[in-house]
C-alpha cells in the first residue's frame, strides 16, 4: 500500500471518528455511571512513521502504523462493568536492501473483553481476555491467531495512590506460551503531576508507564516506555515460506495530549524505538535469521473520541 492510500485511509478514519460526546467520568467529569445507563463509547485513529533504522547487515527500513480502535463498555451491576474492544492496524514495511525482503505489508486485528470489577472497600479486579489475528497480506489471517488474558487487582492505597500486580498470558505463534508481569499503579504525586498504567498505540501486549503533567488549561504532556513485540504470520513466498516475523522493540516517547472539548482528544508523540530486533523463524518458532536494528525517531498522532 503506497503513501497517497495510506493517507486516504486516515483521513477516512478521522472522518468517521469526528463525533460530539463525552464519556462520564472520565478526567475533568465527575460522577459515576450506575447499572442500566448508557454505553461508554469510544473511537481512536491514527498513525504513527518509525524513520530509518540501520540493521546489522548494512540494510535498513521504516515502518508505518495506521490504526482503528473501537470500545464500548457498561456498567452491568454496581460492581461490575464489562463491554468490548475491538482495533485493527496496518504495518507498512519498507525495507531498502539489495536481497530479498523478509515480509512486507502486515495487518492485524484484535478483539477484547475489558472486564473490570470493584467487589466493595479498596480494591478493584481486572481482566482482559484477547484474540489476536496477525499476518502478512498475502497469508490467511486465521493462520496468525494468538489468545491470551491480561489480568491484575489494584488496591487503593489512599486517595492520590493505587497500585497492584497483574499477569499477562498468551499464546505465541510457534513458540509456546509467553508469561510477564505488569505493575497496576495510578499516582497523583501533586495536583499536576501523576504516574499512571497506559495503554500504547500499537501492538503491546502490556500496558507501560506513562509520567504524565497535567497544567491548567486544554494541554498535557507525558513521557512514556513500554515494551512491545510484533509476531506475524508470513505469506508462502519470499525468505520463510508460512514462517513467522519477529518486530520487537522498546519505544520512549513524549506525548502532548489537546483536550479542545470533554469529549476529545488530539495525542500527538514523538520518541525513539531502543533495543530493536527483527527475526525470521519457522513455522515451529525455529529462528532463521536475527538482525539487531539501531535506534530510530518516531512520530505520530492519534485522534480520540468519546461518546
Amino acid at each position: 500500500m503506497n503513501t497517497s492510500r495510506h493517507l486516504a485511509m486516515l483521513c477516512a478514519l478521522l472522518a468517521c471518528a469526528h463525533v460530539s460526546a463525552a464519556e462520564p467520568g472520565s478526567r475533568g467529569e465527575t460522577g459515576q455511571q450506575g447499572p442500566g445507563q448508557s454505553w461508554r463509547i469510544g473511537l481512536d485513529a491514527g498513525g504513527v512513521h518509525r524513520f530509518d533504522a540501520d540493521l546489522d547487515d548494512g540494510a535498513s527500513f521504516d515502518r508505518t502504523t495506521w490504526l482503528l480502535r473501537f470500545s464500548a463498555t457498561r456498567a452491568w451491576t454496581p460492581s461490575l462493568r464489562a463491554g468490548l474492544s475491538a482495533s485493527y492496524e496496518h504495518d507498512s514495511y519498507g525495507f531498502d536492501a539489495t536481497g530479498e525482503d523478509p515480509w512486507g505489508d502486515i495487518r492485524t486485528l484484535s478483539i477484547s473483553l475489558p472486564i473490570t470489577y470493584r467487589p466493595g472497600g479498596d480494591w478493584s479486579v481486572f481482566a482482559l481476555p484477547r484474540l489476536r489475528y496477525s499476518a502478512e497480506t498475502d497469508a490467511d489471517l486465521g493462520d496468525g491467531r494468538e489468545a491470551g488474558l491480561l489480568a491484575g487487582a489494584s488496591y487503593r492505597v489512599n486517595e492520590r495512590l493505587s497500585i497492584g500486580p497483574g499477569l499477562g498470558v498468551f499464546s505465541e505463534l510457534g513458540s509456546g506460551t509467553d508469561v510477564f508481569p505488569i505493575l497496576l499503579v495510578n499516582w497523583q504525586m501533586t495536583d499536576t503531576l501523576s504516574l499512571e498504567t497506559g495503554r500504547g498505540l500499537a501492538a503491546s501486549r502490556g500496558p507501560g508507564l506513562t509520567l504524565r503533567w497535567t497544567p491548567a488549561g486544554d494541554w498535557s504532556f507525558g513521557l512514556g516506555a513500554r515494551y512491545e513485540k510484533r509476531r506475524f504470520r508470513l505469506d508462502d513466498k519470499d525468505t520463510a515460506p508460512g514462517g513467522i516475523g519477529v518486530d520487537k522493540a522498546v519505544p520512549v516517547a513524549l506525548t502532548a495530549t489537546w483536550k479542545p472539548a470533554p469529549r476529545v482528544e488530539l495525542n500527538l508523540l514523538a520518541g525513539a524505538e531502543l533495543g530493536g530486533n527483527l527475526r525470521v523463524e519457522t513455522d515451529s518458532g525455529r529462528r532463521l535469521a536475527s538482525e539487531d536494528y539501531d535506534t530510530a525517531p518516531f512520530a505520530g498522532a492519534v485522534l480520540s473520541m468519546k461518546f
